[in-house]
């Protein structure tokens, strides 16, 4: 087994931030399980922080400023020395690197695909005319709309459970989820439909957990490198440069997945206005996920992308 890389820096418990909803904590004891398992005899502490995000339920994302709200906290008490990483969703993150931290290790990606929960198990063709539907992405209300455009739809907050629980207990008729959430807490049973990707295309690097650190910060780099997943990297690095390409914001209807075959990543992109009224769908191959993203970004540019995202 490698030894630790500068085995005199580990003088005390690795210390990770985490946000306090029991899915962000799960997402941290993973990360922690899959470091001591690379390292035996890494001790590692929890430490939990509220973000603004968790604080502020009363308003959709979109007004009160979008992912950010949920790591910013987390992003200070990495730059003061209060925790050396912080694992969040990696959907949750800006495009763009914050200053003085870098993404140490992407480790594994869940089923990427969004999924419906709805009171008696209905699918999203059962569901009434009207059918009230609980969303604060713009992304999901695009496509739910371009399939169903008589639907009513409402933000909702809080975490995974709380939504479950406003959808079959009478506040909404339905939400829709990202799968991986459901699964990682057990919470299949929940599920009243696995949406298709040709309905639900997911958020850029919906399903990945990333773990982020000071960029100066060599011991924690070398810890994490050992459960880095390159694969996952470069299929998240082109979904990301494609959402970069359009101007990288969290509040807008785009939408993007790849994959990763033999070395050739194939990535299906998708921009929408807020009605789901117009669509534009993109698709492409290339060995470069940057390239291939940025590419497509100019492709879906040059099909009138940002008049649609405003």
């Amino acid at each position: 087994m490698t030894s630790l890389p500068t085995p005199s820096a580990i003088g005390k418990p690795l210390s990770l931030g985490s946000r306090t909803s029991p899915l962000a904590l799960w997402q941290s004891r993973h990360v922690l399980a899959a470091l001591q398992a690379a390292w035996p005899g890494l001790q590692c502490v929890i430490v939990p922080f509220v973000t603004q995000g968790d604080r502020t339920l009363d308003r959709p994302l979109p007004e009160i400023g979008g992912k950010g709200l949920f790591t910013l906290e987390l992003e200070n008490g990495l730059r003061d020395g209060r925790i050396a990483l912080a694992v969040h969703s990696l959907k949750d993150l800006p495009v763009d690197d914050a200053p003085g931290l870098a993404l140490g290790a992407l480790v594994g990606r869940a089923d990427v695909r969004d999924v419906l929960v709805a009171k008696n198990g209905l699918t999203l063709d059962e569901l009434p005319a009207g059918a009230l539907v609980g969303t604060s992405s713009l992304r999901r209300q695009a496509q739910l709309l371009a399939v169903r455009p008589d639907l009513t739809i409402r933000s909702i907050r809080g975490n995974v459970e709380t939504r479950i629980h406003k959808a079959l207990h009478g506040e909404y008729d339905a939400t829709v989820l990202a799968a991986a959430g459901l699964t990682r807490l057990g919470l299949d049973a929940q599920i009243s439909q696995w949406l298709p990707l040709d309905v639900m295309l997911p958020a850029p690097g919906q399903g990945a957990l990333a773990v982020q650190c000071r960029a100066d910060d060599a011991t924690t780099l070398g810890l994490l490198a050992a459960i880095h997943n390159d694969a996952v990297a470069q299929a998240v690095s082109a979904e990301r440069a494609f959402l970069s390409g359009l101007g990288g914001g969290c509040s807008v209807p785009v939408a993007a997945y790849a994959t990763v075959n033999d070395g050739t990543i194939h990535l299906r992109g998708l921009v929408a206005t807020p009605d789901g009224r117009r669509i534009i769908r993109v698709e492409g191959r290339g060995p470069s996920p940057q390239e291939l993203g940025a590419a497509l970004a100019e492709e879906a540019k040059s099909q009138g992308a940002l008049e649609l995202i405003g």
